[in-house]
């Protein structure tokens, strides 16, 4: 049981370390934060569960797709400070392929979220909810410069050694 525990501390260690170290998961993860907010606290879409399951199953691929990018290029920076400079091609090959899956894991969740929630009404009702409550656009405006913090920064403010 204590193996099984730690395994889980091991993993949430890599999420945590991926979300801090990259740049583009905390882009992926403001998008999936907004859109889920829209989805289930205003409650504006209309989205059965099937719907739903695909659209957080395209969120998973992405966020996956992120994990193992990231896990790949710290091997092969790993190996390219141990090996020579002749390794370079193929590392550039590995990082390369590696951001490519995450692209298409990123199309595949955009392409689907439009499919889905391509809804006309909805974005009216959005209008109209804001029309009517106007301090709210300033607590949307509040989430945003937060939001861009966390992408820009990850809320590490402490200067990188290099």
């Amino acid at each position: 049981m204590k193996g099984l525990l730690k395994s889980f501390v091991y993993a949430g260690s890599g999420i945590i370390t991926c979300i801090r170290q990259e740049r583009n998961m905390r882009v992926h993860l403001v998008c999936m934060i907004y859109m889920y907010s829209y989805l289930l606290i205003y409650d504006f879409f209309e989205v059965s569960r099937t719907q739903f399951a695909i659209i957080f199953i395209a969120n998973a691929i992405v966020v996956m797709g992120e994990l193992f990018n990231t896990a790949i290029e710290a091997v092969v920076d790993m190996a390219e400070e141990k090996f020579s400079e002749k390794y370079n091609r193929l590392a550039k090959i590995s990082k390369d392929t590696a951001a490519g899956a995450v692209l298409v894991g990123a199309i595949f969740a955009v392409c689907t979220g439009i499919a889905i929630l391509a809804q006309p009404d909805a974005f009216r009702a959005m209008f109209a909810y804001y029309a009517e409550k106007p301090y709210m656009i300033a607590v949307l405006i509040a989430s945003l410069v937060l939001s861009f913090t966390f992408i820009f920064t990850g809320f590490n403010f402490k200067k990188k050694d290099k």
